[in-house]
């Protein structure tokens, strides 16, 4: 939803603008720990979704160094079964309908989580922050959306058609939406380090000085306000580590 055009300036100012309000507002209230969700978008992203969700990691990190009081970090992770805007519900209401299954590229693959693991490990991540970290939950490896569409399929107790004419559920590849990449990743640079619980790791990444950060946050409210969207997508290309809109 964020990619098309006339969506970037809303969808930049939710994920900017709403956090430094969120930051801005817990250092305002003493808040002890702040806890920010992120997404695996948010690394080498190739959309506005992706490349704002990084940006907004970074105004918590820049928050979190100079704060003395309130401790801010970040949880980095994948898709979580059954929430809003997973996949799993959209196929299982086209196979309810006869389908057919439309996925976006036969070798596209993701994280997948379920809600109870992804909040308890959010909640434990947040209870070793020590200010500035950003968490990666183990996700396991990567599935592959084709092959989970098969095993849906299947496990509704119908089978799968190869062409118009034959009896089940077709799978159809549709072609690859606004700035959707093949495989998603969860670490930008270096490598993860320990925490005391296997399933999550932590890293610290680098991000611009205060009065950097400031000058690009004010071009994108600007630009925002303007609605200029070309504006935006410069400043997220230049203070954002790999992004690269396709």
């Amino acid at each position: 939803i964020v990619e098309y055009y006339e969506n970037i300036s809303e969808g930049v100012k939710n994920n900017i603008l709403g956090t430094k309000s969120v930051c801005d507002a817990a250092l305002d209230c003493n808040v002890g720990k702040v806890v920010v969700i992120s997404s695996d978008k948010a690394v080498r992203p190739t959309n506005i979704m992706g490349a704002s969700k990084r940006f907004a990691e970074m105004i918590v990190q820049s928050t979190d160094a100079s704060s003395n009081s309130t401790k801010f970090c970040m949880v980095r992770f994948g898709n979580v079964i059954n929430s809003s805007g997973s996949v799993i519900p959209l196929f299982r209401k086209q196979i309810s309908e006869g389908g057919p299954v439309t996925l976006t590229h036969n070798e596209v693959t993701r994280f997948f989580m379920t809600i109870s693991e992804a909040s308890s490990l959010v909640i434990q991540a947040g209870q070793y922050a020590k200010g500035g970290e950003v968490f990666i939950l183990d996700m396991g490896e990567q599935v592959k959306i084709v092959d989970l569409a098969k095993r849906l399929i299947y496990l509704s107790g119908r089978n799968i058609a190869y062409d118009e004419s034959g009896e089940g559920i077709q799978i159809k590849e549709i072609g690859l939406r606004p700035g959707e990449k093949l495989y998603e990743e969860l670490l930008i640079s270096g490598r993860e380090q320990k925490t005391p619980n296997a399933k999550i790791f932590m890293c610290n990444e680098s991000f611009p000085s205060d009065d950097i950060l400031n000058l690009a946050l004010k071009k994108i409210q600007m630009s925002i306000e303007e609605n200029n969207t070309q504006t935006i997508k410069e400043v997220l290309k230049k203070h954002v580590e790999g992004f690269l809109e396709e």
